[in-house]
Order: structure tokens, then sequence, then C-alpha cells
């Protein structure tokens, strides 16, 4: 019979989502070839042109760094219990900041961009704000407060990018002028915004591991009542991880404009801060397993893009995507459960006489 374990080892859950993949790629595999492709040409494709190349490394290097750091985003507020849906919106507010620095404050080009850092944090951390206090206080859910505030921050966005901050010299629909300040490239098109991103989930698993702050944190998210009863103040640490995880989805807005776009335009997240709860739930609440989700998803958008330019349409590349991460979680699932063989009952005694 069947048995669920509640404690599962690492081994075990990235064996049952290899097996997850590998079967989503064979369902994956038929369907495309039922519709006249040939999955085997496709999937040369795939490994030949995001793995096989510089080219190709550098676009997954590209969709890491905002995939890493919004991963983190949701990842510190479930260190606490919560969750950061809002990714998305502090995204763009991050972004938004550090673009109204780099295009109207001029200064040396080290100093504006540690400016441009500083804004796009502060600019996360602050569309973060409201929820936080209304969970704080008030014990607002903060799902859907930090949610709906995603809509605000993507009109804002579309709002200054076609009105007053519009590209008026070569009228790129809802888009602003260059930010004249850029990350340093690290490695072809890649800046060093990636090796930012992958440092961070890193300095925070250790932070979490070996401080006094990182313990009352891990005290909090495990139980509040015996956190407050150990003298941790429960309020202020809820308070600053999510204005932490605010910051960290502001940061990558804000690389995402110096080091990847270079303007501030509508679309600008393209989702990275709803793929960020993905990522979270993938790298199951590990700090630096963040990254591997990251990769994971990284690899799938790239395959995305690549499918389209063989044939395959919008919806099609998309329900592929969904195929994948459907069998991952299920996966996932199915890993906490293993065979046990059931003891023979034993026959009820009778009466004698």
């Amino acid at each position: 019979r069947l048995v669920r374990s509640s404690a599962v080892s690492g081994r075990r859950i990235l064996a049952a989502r290899a097996v997850g993949f590998i079967a989503a790629l064979a369902v994956g595999a038929i369907v495309l070839a039922a519709c006249g492709f040939d999955p085997l040409h496709l999937g040369t494709q795939i490994i030949k042109k995001s793995l096989g190349s510089r080219f190709g490394l550098e676009d997954l290097g590209l969709l890491l760094t905002p995939l890493i750091l919004t991963g983190l985003a949701v990842t510190v507020m479930m260190k606490i219990g919560l969750w950061n849906i809002g990714a998305d919106g502090q995204f763009y507010i991050g972004a938004f900041a550090a673009t109204a620095i780099g295009r109207f404050v001029k200064g040396p080009e080290p100093f504006m961009l540690l400016l441009c850092f500083a804004a796009g944090a502060a600019g996360g951390a602050l569309w973060i704000l409201v929820p936080t206090l209304a969970r704080a206080y008030g014990k607002v859910d903060e799902i859907i407060t930090t949610l709906l505030l995603n809509f605000v921050a993507l009109l804002l966005v579309y709002y200054v990018a076609t009105g007053p901050w519009r590209d008026r010299t070569t009228g790129t629909v809802a888009s602003t002028g260059r930010v004249p300040y850029q990350m340093p490239d690290f490695f072809g098109s890649l800046h060093w915004g990636f090796v930012i991103a992958v440092v961070a989930p890193i300095l925070f698993g250790l932070l979490l591991r070996y401080t006094k702050w990182g313990y009352e944190i891990r005290l909090t998210g495990a139980n509040p009542e015996a956190a407050h009863y150990a003298g941790i103040p429960v309020r202020r640490r809820m308070i600053t991880i999510m204005l932490l995880s605010g910051a960290i989805a502001g940061i990558a807005g804000m690389l995402e404009v110096t080091g990847t776009v270079h303007r501030l335009q509508g679309g600008i997240s393209n989702n990275y801060g709803y793929l960020g709860v993905m990522v979270a739930v993938l790298a199951r609440g590990f700090p630096v397993g963040v990254i591997a989700g990251a990769a994971l998803m990284a690899i799938i958008l790239n395959a995305g893009i690549i499918l389209q330019t063989q044939g395959l349409t919008t919806a099609a590349v998309l329900a592929l995507t969904g195929l994948i991460m459907m069998f991952t979680a299920v996966a996932d699932q199915f890993a906490h459960y293993r065979l046990v063989r059931a003891l023979p009952q034993a026959a009820p005694a009778t009466a004698a006489g």
C-alpha cells in the first residue's frame, strides 16, 4: 500500500523531478509527432541553440538573472510562512525608480549605477510597504494585497512609457528613451547583474544558517508563537523580511533596465514576478535551490522561443511548458509516497467449545 512521508530527502526529490521531466518530454514528443513535427530534430535544435553556443548561453544567463532574483524574493517570504505574489509589481517599480534616476540625474557611471541599484531596491521595498504594514498590524492577507498592487504598477509603467517619458526620438511605442548608464558586461552580452543574482541566494542562505538573525527568522517561520515566547520580535522580523523581499524584486527590475533592456517599457517584466513563484516552489524554500529552479525555468522559456522559430505556435509552446511544469509538480508529490508491504492480518480468534 502507499504510505505518505512528511520528510523526503533531496536526492529522492531530484530523482522524482527527473522522472517527471522525462515523462513530460515523452508525452510532448508523442503529441508533436502526431501533429507532423520531428521531435528529435526539435530537441536537437533546442540543445544546439541554447546550450551548444555562446549566444545561447548568454540568452540563458539573461533569463536566469531576473528569475533567480524574483524566485529569491518569493522564497525569502516563504521563510516566515508568507507569500509574495506581488514580485511582478515590485519588479516594475524597481525598474521605474532606476529609470527615473538614470534619466534625470547625471553623474559618474559607477556612482550612478550604485544610485540606480539603491533606487531599485527602495522602489521594490516601498511597493510592498502597504501590504507589509497591513499584514503586521491588521493581519490582512498578503496574497491579495501584493497581487492587486501588480496591476497598479503595470499601469503606472505603461502610463509613463506612453506619456510623459515616452521616447520621442525613435517613436517606439510604450517605451522611454535609453537609460545612459548600463551594467558592465561579464560574458559577451551577459552583464554583471548575473553574478549579483547568483551570489544573492547563496549569501541569504548563509545568513539564515549561521547568524542569530537567520535563526530568529527560521524560528519565526516554523512557530511564531514559540518565537514570541522566546523573546524574538516576531512583528519586526516579519516587517524586515517582507521589505527585503520587495527590495530583491526591485533590484531585479533595476538590473533588467540597466543590464538588458536599457530602457523602461511596457511589459518589461515578461511575467518574471509570477514565474518567480514557480521558481520558489521548485526550490522548496531553499535559497540555493532557487538557482536550480530558475535554471530549469530559463531552459524551458528559452526552448519555447526556439520552438517558435521552428514553426510552433505560441499556444503550443505554452501548452508544452505547462505540461512540463504539471509533470514536475506531480512528481514532487509522488516523491512523498512509497510502497510498503502490508502485514497479513491475523485471523480472528474463535471461542472454544
